[in-house]
């Protein structure tokens, strides 16, 4: 089973960006980090790389539920949506709770992480 739920998209990297906070927006979520990748490395190793950012998505609601049903999931907190261009073509992706979270054995987790997986891909199939 894919860690990811991954689409090629016929936008351009910038535009991709604003779609996906936009879709991100309309299911709930809020973006709590940013890591622009292409930049870090040019900052600290001088290699260039193609456009890249790392979006941390939270849904505050279902963030809560799942610190209450398990305190340590705040290391798999909060939920990874990419944007990147490869080849010159852009692609979009999130991480997928359901595999990710299965390694944590708690029932009520799980149920939390399908209902965010549900949500996650619906951004990813919008944009």
């Amino acid at each position: 089973m894919s860690y990811g739920y991954k689409k090629e998209i016929g936008l351009g990297f910038n535009e991709a960006v604003g779609k996906v906070r936009e879709e991100l927006a309309k299911e709930g979520f809020g973006v709590l980090t940013e890591i622009d990748v292409k930049a870090t490395l040019k900052k600290k190793l001088n290699e260039d790389f193609e456009d890249y950012l790392i979006l941390g998505a939270c849904n505050p609601p279902f963030a809560f539920e799942a610190l209450k049903a398990e305190r340590d999931i705040g290391l798999l907190l909060p939920c990874n949506v990419i944007v990147y261009v490869l080849d010159g073509k852009t692609f979009v992706s999130a991480i997928v709770p359901s595999v990710a979270m299965a390694m944590v054995e708690n029932n009520k987790l799980g149920e939390i992480a399908e209902k965010v997986e549900e949500k996650l891909k619906r951004v990813i199939d919008s944009v």
